[in-house]
């Protein structure tokens, strides 16, 4: 009698860690919609400029360069690319982008071309290096604020060295959204340029 006593203790025991771990699964998802990780807004419904983004995720950097757009490249500079910690591992578990994800983009300047196309010769060899921090926009996944652009709005705080802009609005969906629309890889983010959202 003690013997089955103890083994049906310790399959609700095991049963009872299963369940709550579950349930800590389900809280953690849920708490990403309305967390103190999420994106923060202004009264005005501006977002505010995350502030410690450099600790956070870093995911990729891809450069389009002027000398190689003729000269006319849309972002010049490197696009560092950063996530939350706390949606990238939610990402990851899940295969979604969470709601209140913030892809921030800094752009980068490069160091000035000795060459045509715009590369310059380092001690690592010939190539593109980066240089000043140069511009913030930042895409957030927010499906009841920006239902009309597929749930994620876009922002940019400057286009130039910092300090950048404490808050920004969004911009209309013709500006940013659209392109992301069109040619997105992955829930409006392009994933097929950063390696560890594959």
């Amino acid at each position: 009698m003690k013997l089955v006593s103890k083994y049906a203790l310790g399959v609700a025991a095991f049963l009872g860690l299963v369940i709550a771990g579950g349930t800590y699964k389900l809280d953690a998802a849920k708490a990403a919609s309305d967390s103190d990780w999420g994106p923060k807004w202004a009264d005005n419904g501006n977002l505010i400029l995350p502030v410690g983004y450099h600790e956070w995720v870093f995911v990729g950097s891809p450069l389009t360069p002027n000398a190689l757009n003729d000269g006319k490249a849309g972002f010049p500079e490197y696009h560092n690319v950063y996530i939350q910690p706390q949606a990238y591992s939610i990402y990851k578990e899940t295969g979604t982008f969470p709601e209140g994800t913030i892809m921030l983009k800094e752009l980068q300047l490069t160091q000035p071309g000795e060459n045509e196309d715009g590369s310059r010769s380092e001690v690592s060899g010939r190539g593109y290096f980066p240089a000043a921090r140069n511009g913030i926009d930042i895409a957030v996944k927010d499906s009841k604020r920006f239902s009309e652009s597929k749930n994620w709005g876009y922002f940019n705080f400057g286009h130039h060295a910092p300090p950048y802009k404490a808050t920004a609005a969004a911009a209309p969906v013709a500006n940013c959204a659209q392109c992301h629309i069109d040619n997105a890889t992955k829930d409006m983010v392009f994933t097929k340029f950063y390696a560890i959202l594959n």
